[in-house]
């Protein structure tokens, strides 16, 4: 392991880096401020860091911690003699540029690799937290991974640091190197793929997400076979440019395949309905909020519940069973309930091998400015990664390329853009997957489960399985795609995104709400509560019991989080309706508890009563305990974590008969 991980502070009389080395355990701290400069000391540092080919490791510090640092040793190296007044100015300006800069021009304080002094390796860019739906903070993940204490940062940034609190602030900083090793430990395995794919292509994709490391792979793929110019133009100035296809409109008769027919009056009118849409540069309302006057004679097929005279999504009710378009994929799920198989029937989930992919590659749809070409290395990708072991890092990383693709043919700053293409994909695998559920129902007692963007799943009577396996043989020979079937012995199913499923070997399949394995970026709140309803669900064990004997106190922490605009506070009333109050942290660790206080979230004036702040209670009419710093649990209120595993198990208890 040669990385060592690093934070910086920035006030304008405070300046500090903290330097965490794994290898020797030891922590150096560098400070500049009016007790001490220590920039040629942190300058040396850097320069032997280098020297050793070390990396630095941070969280953001690819667009802010780095640019800052830089900025502040490249002033060192032509001006070492500089007062600490003025090193300190460098790196206040540099952190104003950024914090306070354009979002949009964000990238231009960013220190390129072939321009770092020191290899830098970007933990927040790795997880993708730069994407506005995933965007995470470390103190988050303070929560998320457990930490013994959460910290927000002691002192307003806006304004100097008291002298005497220059200690404090480096407690902090520390604090915050801390947490960012204790992340970059849940990343090591990320970051040892990333060196084996970089080692594999000769590029450096140590800081790529998941999301950039396949999209990458395509086009190194399609420009050593198409060359080099195939992704990107360059303008006049030299900047970079994707080649793209915009469209002014997309009408939709034009991408749907001909194969593509149904026998249902409903599914007809819906495929009718479709071929009659022309869209003008937007995809994503081509299926929601539709004028029901413009359904036609569809209206009379489909759930119209309106509202101001619009539905909220296309759909289709075949035999009870109702299908619901979007530009997302299709969806479909009986009411809440539990689905069983027994001695006389099965449930069997079918899911498209590859879907999008493999529609792409069988069906020549491609970004119209790639040309056909771009279906045939999609086809090679899509073979090479089967010739690779499931786990290993070139199937992983053929995996990421594949799928990658398609969500990006939307991106209007992607060389793989066309919005026509994305409607290609996205229609037809809805009306494809519809053909394939009609054809099931066909069979007598067949019942329709769930329909979900790449496959449905049906319970079907057991002597009637060769005849499911047969549509399933067709509808392949009619696509050209590929099925995968598994077999569940029950399913818990409040809707299609939130349901366990139980395989025939007892491995489980959590979904949404059900989830307790989740990824950085989700809340980690209240995870007893997911666990007491499977442990109630699989195991028939009482949900109070499991709550009250529960040993991992941590699952019974909530976290409250408000941004910057707004402030928490807990309150207390005493017998005398005296109120007290006092602020907390803008991220704050609590459990709900039989004693304490109100946890209250106080947000901004809305701009017709500017005096007025907004109160709402975040845990309402329950007493919770603030835990920044962990502690033994006292006076739990298991009644409210009863009630919310409650709110979670009863709308299944309704069996599927």
């Amino acid at each position: 392991m040669n990385d060592a991980i690093y934070d910086i502070e920035c006030y304008s009389n405070f300046f500090s880096v903290v330097i965490y080395s794994p290898n020797s355990d030891k922590y150096f701290t560098y400070e500049v401020s009016e007790r001490k400069n220590d920039i040629g000391r942190l300058a040396n540092t850097i320069n032997i860091m280098a020297g050793k080919k070390m990396r630095m490791v941070g969280f953001n510090n690819m667009e802010y911690d780095y640019p800052v640092l830089h900025a502040v040793l490249s002033y060192h190296k032509t001006r070492p003699s500089a007062t600490w007044e003025k090193v300190c100015t460098i790196a206040k300006v540099k952190t104003n540029a950024i914090i306070d800069g354009d979002f949009r021009n964000r990238f231009d304080h960013v220190i390129w690799e072939n321009n770092q002094i020191v290899e830098q390796v970007d933990l927040f860019k790795i997880h993708h937290f730069d994407n506005v739906s995933k965007s995470t903070s470390l103190k988050v993940l303070q929560f998320n991974m457990r930490s013994e204490s959460i910290e927000e940062i002691p002192f307003d940034p806006r304004k100097p640091v008291d002298p005497k609190d220059f200690d404090k602030l480096l407690e902090y900083n520390k604090h915050d190197v801390q947490e960012t090793y204790r992340f970059y430990l849940e990343t090591v395995k990320a970051i040892e793929f990333r060196e084996q794919l970089s080692k594999i292509h000769t590029k450096n994709f140590v800081n790529f997400n998941d999301t950039k490391i396949g999209k990458t792979i395509f086009q190194i793929e399609l420009e050593e076979q198409l060359g080099k110019s195939i992704c990107y133009s360059f303008d006049h100035e030299g900047k970079r440019q994707p080649r793209q296809t915009f469209r002014s409109k997309i009408a939709l008769a034009d991408v749907i395949f001909w194969y593509v027919i149904f026998k249902d009056k409903g599914l007809n009118l819906v495929h009718k309905w479709i071929q009659e849409q022309v869209l003008s540069g937007q995809t994503k309302d081509v299926f929601t909020g539709i004028d029901i006057d413009d359904l036609g004679e569809l209206v009379h097929h489909c759930n119209k519940k309106a509202v101001k005279g619009k539905i909220k999504n296309l759909n289709c009710v075949v035999d009870g069973f109702k299908f619901v378009f979007g530009t997302g994929g299709l969806h479909g799920c009986v009411d809440p309930c539990t689905v069983e198989s027994d001695a006389e029937r099965v449930i069997v989930d079918l899911d498209v091998t590859s879907y999008y992919p493999s529609l792409a590659i069988e069906n020549t749809v491609f970004p119209q400015h790639l040309g056909k070409e771009f279906c045939n290395i999609y086809a090679k990708l899509k073979k090479e990664r089967m010739r690779h072991a499931k786990g290993s890092p070139q199937n992983a990383a053929l995996k990421l390329a594949l799928n990658g693709v398609y969500g990006d043919s939307n991106n209007v700053y992607s060389p793989f853009y066309d919005p026509q293409y994305t409607m290609a994909i996205t229609i037809n695998g809805q009306l494809l997957l519809c053909m394939l559920a009609e054809w099931l129902m066909e069979i007598d007692g067949l019942e329709m489960i769930q329909a979900n963007t790449d496959g449905v799943t049906v319970r079907i009577d057991r002597k009637k399985t060769h005849l499911l396996e047969a549509v399933c043989k067709k509808w392949e020979a009619w696509t050209s795609l590929e099925l995968e079937s598994a077999t569940y012995k029950r399913m818990f199913i409040r809707d299609v995104n939130n349901y366990i499923a139980e395989y025939d070997n007892g491995k489980l399949k959590r979904k949404g709400a059900y989830e307790y394995e989740i990824e950085w970026h989700k809340n980690f709140s209240c995870l007893i509560v997911q666990k007491a309803a499977e442990a109630f669900l699989i195991n028939g064990t009482d949900i109070e019991t499991f709550i009250r004997n529960h040993e991992d106190s941590y699952d019974f922490y909530l976290r409250a989080k408000v941004p910057r605009s707004s402030r928490l506070v807990i309150r207390y009333i005493f017998n005398d309706d005296v109120k007290q109050q006092y602020p907390l942290q803008n991220i704050t660790r609590y459990y709900v508890s039989t004693t304490g206080g109100s946890l209250i979230k106080i947000m901004p004036p809305l701009p017709k009563k500017p005096d007025k702040w907004r109160e709402f209670a975040v845990t309402k009419d329950r007493l919770v305990t603030v835990h920044d710093v962990i502690a033994p649990l006292e006076n739990i209120d298991f009644d409210y974590y009863i009630k919310e595993t409650e709110k979670l198990v009863k709308p299944l208890l309704k069996k599927l008969k």
